[in-house]
């Protein structure tokens, strides 16, 4: 009798043991749990999003004459919420307002990676930034003296990234600057629930006709900073998987082993048992 007692005992110990890292904080819900070890820590170039086929932008040219301005920034007449003109095609985006009642209409980026402008015919512009292809418009203007002393503004349209899992709002997340990261990214979205996994967020990314996925550990500031998904391109996904607590809601009893109550059960009844023995 003394031996299982002992055995009883020994059992008691482990299920008061599991009870208490049953009802333990969980070390996998906070953020950046590093982050006071990496005040000052140097940071990786910021990537600017790069023009590819299929983009759209608005193109505004901004100069001393209203004509050359209308000639250059194409526009569509409106009235109230109808576009006026049968030029306008029906994959055209209103990215915003020219003045005068007029919407912008966005340049598409073909498959050659180029746009047809007005006056300067077919332009290249995938691989550029959107200052970079402002300044290169600005300079083919002045250069056949079209234009003199020009601003000219690229600004995306329909840049976005899409964001599924354990978020709050998951959908297709818009492209609103030029730095797009992660944490931007799941701010839009409405922040991981509490049951997403912060340790194992995937980032999925076409680069060059290649697959690419990525890992980044939300919990650890330097190695979600430093992770080549940390800036986000155009038609990125981000996946937050769910926790092993929302895995186990699936099933029936999935949880019911990680319940206090089940396991204050099970201590009590070998307390007894113990008691009976002895």
């Amino acid at each position: 009798m003394k031996t299982i007692s002992n055995y009883i005992s020994q059992g008691a110990a482990c299920i008061i043991l599991a009870l208490v890292c049953s009802c333990s904080t969980p070390k996998d819900i906070a953020y950046f749990q590093n982050a006071p070890m990496l005040d000052g820590m140097a940071l990786q170039m910021e990537q600017k999003f790069r023009l590819r086929p299929e983009d759209k932008i608005n193109i505004i040219v901004n100069s001393s004459n209203p004509m050359l301005e209308q000639q250059f920034t194409l526009t569509a007449r409106t009235n109230g919420n109808n576009t006026l003109g049968a030029d306008v095609k029906p994959e055209s985006t209103a990215g915003g307002n020219a003045g005068g009642g007029a919407a912008l209409i966005a340049y598409t980026v073909d498959e050659q990676g180029t746009i047809d402008f007005p006056v300067l015919g077919k332009i290249r512009v995938a691989g550029m930034t959107r200052s970079e292809a402002a300044s290169y418009i600005k300079g083919r203007l002045v250069e056949r003296e079209l234009v003199s002393e020009p601003i000219v503004t690229v600004e995306y349209v329909n840049l976005s990234v899409n964001v599924l899992g354990e978020v709050g709002r998951p959908g297709n997340v818009p492209i609103t600057k030029d730095h797009f990261t992660v944490v931007d990214a799941l701010s839009r979205a409405g922040d991981m629930t509490i049951n997403g996994n912060r340790r194992t967020v995937m980032v999925g990314r076409n680069e060059d006709g290649v697959s690419r996925v990525y890992y980044i550990d939300m919990t650890d500031m330097q190695q979600t900073m430093l992770s080549p998904a940390y800036y986000l391109q155009q038609n990125d996904w981000v996946y937050v998987a769910p926790n092993g607590k929302k895995k186990r809601e699936s099933t029936d009893t999935g949880n019911a082993f990680h319940s206090p109550y089940m396991w204050l059960s099970i201590a009590s009844l070998v307390t007894s048992l113990i008691a009976i023995f002895r």
